[in-house]
C-alpha cells in the first residue's frame, strides 16, 4: 500500500471516528433543558417532614421568583417521588395529586415506602411559558 492510500485510509478512519464522537455525545449529552430546575419558578412546601402512617398530604408552593407571586394556573402533569436524596433514585413510591387547596398551592398524596429523605419531583406547564417548569422539593419521612 503506497502513503497516498494509507493516507486515505487514515482519513477516512478519523473521520469515522468523529461521527462515531458525535453520535456518542448527542446520544449521552446534556439534556438540562428537559430536566433540569427552572430558574424563573420555584417550587416549595410548608409540609417538610411526613408521618409513615400511609396518610401523607404534602402542600407545595409555586411561585414566580421575580414577582414572588404564586402561579394559580398551574398544570402539574408529571410527578415523581423517590429517595435520590438519599442516594437511592431507583427506590420511588406513590404520588398522587389532590389538586389546589388554594391559589398557588398544589396538594399531593404520598406513600413513603421507608424512612428517609425523598424528593418530590414536578413537571408543570404555566400559562404563557414555553418551557416545561421543573422543580424538586424535599421532605423526610419519619
Amino acid at each position: 500500500m503506497n502513503f497516498v492510500t494509507r493516507m486515505r485510509h487514515s482519513f477516512a478512519r478519523a473521520g469515522f471516528a468523529a461521527v462515531l464522537a458525535i453520535f456518542a455525545l448527542a446520544a449521552c449529552g446534556d439534556n438540562s433543558s428537559s430536566s433540569s430546575v427552572s430558574t424563573t419558578y420555584a417550587f416549595s412546601t410548608t409540609t417538610p417532614e411526613v408521618a409513615m402512617d400511609g396518610n401523607a398530604v404534602v402542600d407545595v408552593r409555586l411561585v414566580h421568583k421575580a414577582t414572588g407571586k404564586p402561579v394559580t394556573d398551574a398544570v402539574i402533569f408529571e410527578t415523581r417521588f423517590d429517595m435520590e436524596p438519599d442516594g437511592m433514585g431507583g427506590m420511588s413510591a406513590q404520588a398522587t395529586s389532590m389538586g389546589s387547596p388554594m391559589p398557588g398551592v398544589y396538594r399531593f398524596a404520598l406513600k413513603p415506602t421507608m424512612a428517609g429523605r425523598w424528593a418530590l419531583k414536578l413537571s408543570a406547564k404555566v400559562q404563557g411559558e414555553a418551557e416545561t417548569v421543573r422543580g424538586i422539593v424535599v421532605v423526610a419521612a419519619r
